[in-house]
């Protein structure tokens, strides 16, 4: 089945920057739909960006981050700019994925993204 890898979270002061990415691997498929979602301490995961025929971002990201995508590469990224304490989470990569004549939704691993002084 598909797995998908996500990386490049880390710990970044306030006001930084972080790119994240996220790679599908594991046969023949199709990619219907791309996504970032995250989970901060005590919260619900919540919807960050999503990305396929329109692009779509939570509001309070909106103008900091920028979802993208190489669909050769079967990966989506997720710039991070103007780096909040808040954006504190772990961020998850979402891909909506058709195999076999299959739809199924797939997560990443997680990467952690800490915003501190």
């Amino acid at each position: 089945q598909v797995q998908l890898v996500d990386s490049g979270g880390g710990l970044v002061q306030p006001g930084g920057s972080l790119r994240l990415s996220c790679a599908a691997s594991g046969g023949i498929f199709s990619i219907k739909n791309m996504g970032w979602y995250r989970q901060a301490p005590g919260k619900e995961r919540e919807l960050v960006a999503t990305i396929g025929v329109n692009t779509n971002y939570a509001d309070s990201v909106k103008g900091r981050f920028t979802i993208s995508k190489d669909s050769a590469k079967n990966t989506v990224y997720l710039q991070m700019n103007s780096l909040k304490p808040e954006d504190t989470a772990v961020y998850y990569c979402s891909m909506v994925i058709e195999q076999n004549k299959y739809l199924r939704n797939y997560w990443g691993q997680g990467t952690q993204v800490t915003v501190s002084s």
